[in-house]
């Protein structure tokens, strides 16, 4: 998904929006009151009434010529494909070349279970090829990095969601605020669901999946306080299986549905596609069930087409606006211009309109935005 301006509310209507519903009325999915066929303990509260955010600033090194640069890429677990977080970050490996002149690559993948050694050699065999930057997807390189980093001291690395802990100065991690996006989604999630009670699948339990975790709780029940929130995991940390076991997601998902849950949200990378699965399989016109996704536009992914019905949103995790910028940047020599923290001020983060099923709650999500990046509501990175 390319990265385009986000629409502003004006300060009109968001007010508007705060005085509506702090009448309460009852039912729909835009005013207080319990939504629609929800119980009705299920109320919620009304956006905040807060001001317009400035608009993301540009990209740092906007239009720096890359094309003498060699970029190599380290996949996690799923690699290209997983229509998920490797490719957000195959997204903007591939937008630096339309868009910056790249032109020579190479893409690496880890595999499941593979020792500390492999994910070495790995980097060492883009590293040693001439490839730099090199750019590692995922926290499970951290170790790899800092030690090819150190043995490379003149190459640049890019780490995707860790740092260091040598804090090498040739490795820039990019780092983002998971929990702000995944508060909008679960934002949206409270306003949409019909029986006040929703889920949450995540890949493996890790602090950076809890982080996703922390943000769609706190979101869900800023919205409404009493919902009900399942939560599971597909693996414990340590064991990477959970983001690319589609048949586990979709046997976890089942069993949040059969809770009650009506909507879910998946940060499970490839495992997700079993989460809509299951999501498909109960859902009906009578009793519509949704999904959340998570990286990437999921509905505008052609792998899950024949899911994308039943995807209401998708929290954006914009790798591939770190990845494009990272490259801008280097080929700028202006690495010092990024962001620590890909997150809504720069818009790091959010949500995804396609399919038009979070159109009706689109102002109250922008209100909420708009007050996090204000300050004025602070998003948890811990459940």
């Amino acid at each position: 998904m390319r990265r385009t301006a986000v629409v502003w509310v004006t300060v009109a209507l968001v007010a508007t929006l705060g005085a509506s519903g702090c009448a309460k009325d009852s039912g729909g999915s835009s005013g207080g009151g319990a939504p629609a066929g929800a119980p009705a303990d299920c109320t919620r509260n009304p956006p905040p009434a807060v001001g317009v955010p400035a608009p993301p600033p540009p990209p740092p090194g906007a239009g720096a010529n890359a094309g003498a640069l060699k970029v190599g890429m380290a996949f996690d677990v799923g690699g290209r494909g997983d229509a998920s977080f490797n490719d957000a970050a195959a997204a903007g490996l591939d937008r630096s070349k339309s868009q910056l002149g790249v032109k020579d690559t190479k893409e690496l993948t880890a595999a499941i279970g593979e020792s500390q050694d492999a994910t070495q050699t790995r980097l060492r065999q883009l590293s040693t090829g001439g490839y730099n930057p090199v750019i590692a997807v995922g926290y499970d390189y951290a170790p790899g990095v800092a030690a090819v980093a150190a043995s490379s001291p003149t190459e640049k690395f890019a780490l995707v969601d860790s740092t260091v802990d040598n804090n090498a100065p040739n490795v820039t991690p990019l780092l983002f605020a998971e929990e702000q996006g995944s508060f909008l989604v679960g934002a949206a999630a409270a306003l949409k669901t019909k029986t006040c009670h929703i889920g949450f699948v995540g890949g493996v339990q890790t602090p950076l999946i809890q982080k996703f975790e922390a943000g769609f709780k706190q979101g869900a029940k800023a919205v409404a306080p009493n919902i009900k929130i399942e939560i599971s995991y597909l693996s414990p940390a340590g064991d990477l299986s959970g983001f690319n076991d589609p048949a586990k997601g979709q046997e976890s998902a089942k069993g949040e549905m059969d809770a009650g849950a009506d909507i879910v949200y998946a940060a499970a990378g490839a495992s997700g596609g079993g989460v809509f699965r299951a999501v498909k399989a109960a859902s009906t016109a009578q009793s519509p069930r949704w999904g959340i996704g998570v990286d990437s536009d999921q509905y505008q992914d052609k792998t899950l087409a024949d899911v994308r019905d039943i995807i209401m949103t998708s929290m954006l995790k914009r790798v591939d606006v770190a990845v494009y910028d990272y490259i801008s940047a280097v080929a700028g020599n202006k690495l010092d211009t990024l962001p620590k923290e890909f997150d809504l001020k720069v818009d790091g983060v959010g949500y995804a309109t396609s399919g038009g099923h979070v159109d009706d709650v689109r102002p109250q999500l922008e209100a909420y935005r708009a007050a996090i990046i204000n300050g004025s509501i602070k998003v948890s990175a811990t459940p």
